[in-house]
């Protein structure tokens, strides 16, 4: 494979980098370099941030020059650095629960209710008494698309909203509506954060309403079990957060099971915002579709090969092996462009 060469005497240009930019080459460096033709690959190969390589072939790909990696390092750094300990702890949690197949969302804005509605009027003793639904795990109040008479939404004014934003919110990678079972995972870097969060009765309230789990994520030493309330389940991080692989969690205790069906609220939230991906993920999916387009290549370079016209035999074959096999064909209109 042969690299186009640039010409030497004209430096790069001044090109002002944007996160497109950087995304774009991250993309090239885990891919096998399929070109995209675009504006932004106009950008970095006169950046002399990519270089364009010929196979012997005629195929075309682009990798990575010793800029164009020193510029993604000095990225990486700059976002590391950037990030508290706090959005490090809750993005190294996140990878375990994607690791465990869950679907996960960060720093969701959620309606939840905090306080269930206001007793009714008893009814008279021959009243006929309408049929009540059963309430969402610890008294919660029902989903607001009920069309029972009895429903939240024909007693809003009784109940107490407040805006929840938990640091992670999950589900299970399921089509089972009943297997979905909902986790809120509150992160918490410092004691002091911890504690403060345990002060506020009713942001914990909120948690419980919108899930079926909750949990607390922090280092250990933090705080101890019994300081935590006990249908709160427990997650602790032993070793210091970026050590990797000499660090991990341990479920110090599981949280009360509460079911409950995600109201249609938290529905539109989810299906509005996008779930997290693993790292491994992203990878594997440009390696996908880079095997994809090998394959691809592959097969309309076997298409164009023609068979001599003289060859009886090899097209006999060919026709016997397609009635044999079932595979037809394809038409015309499915061939490669010349």
């Amino acid at each position: 494979m042969t690299a186009l060469p640039s010409p030497a005497s004209a430096p790069a240009p001044a090109i002002q980098l944007t996160r497109f930019h950087r995304t774009r080459l991250m993309q090239i460096w885990r891919s096998a370099g399929w070109p995209c033709k675009d504006a932004l690959e106009i950008d970095l190969l006169a950046a002399q941030l990519v270089v364009l390589q010929v196979s012997p072939e005629g195929f075309e790909s682009l990798r990575l020059t010793d800029e164009g990696i020193r510029t993604l390092a000095v990225a990486r750094q700059r976002s590391v650095r950037a990030l508290s300990t706090h959005d490090r702890l809750a993005a190294r949690f996140a990878e375990h629960l994607l690791a465990a197949g869950r679907i996960v969302w960060r720093e969701l804005s959620l309606r939840a209710v905090v306080d269930g509605p206001a007793p009714l009027t008893p009814p008279a003793a021959d009243a006929a008494l309408p049929t009540v639904p059963t309430p969402i795990g610890h008294g919660r109040s029902t989903p607001l698309w009920s069309e029972d008479t009895d429903s939240p939404a024909a007693r809003a004014a009784a109940n107490v909203w407040r805006m929840a934003r938990p640091d992670l919110f999950s589900v299970r990678n399921t089509s089972v509506p009943a297997y979905l079972q909902p986790m809120v995972h509150e992160v918490k870097a410092s004691r002091a954060d911890l504690l403060s969060d345990l002060r506020h009765d009713a942001k914990r309230q909120a948690y419980q309403w919108l899930c079926e789990e909750c949990y607390y994520v922090f280092p250990a030493g933090i705080a101890q079990p019994e300081e935590i309330p006990e249908h709160f389940g427990i997650w602790v991080l032993h070793g210091k957060l970026d050590d990797g692989a000499h660090s991990r969690f341990e479920l110090l205790r599981p949280a009360r099971h509460a079911s409950c069906t995600l109201p249609f609220a938290v529905w539109m939230a989810l299906c509005k915002a996008t779930p997290m991906r693993s790292e491994a993920e992203l990878a594997q999916a440009h390696l996908g579709e880079a095997a994809e387009a090998a394959e691809q290549t592959a097969g309309h370079a076997a298409g164009q090969t023609a068979v001599p016209a003289n060859d009886a035999s090899a097209n006999d074959a060919s026709a016997t092996s397609d009635t044999l096999t079932g595979d037809l064909p394809a038409p015309p209109c499915a061939e490669p462009p010349p």
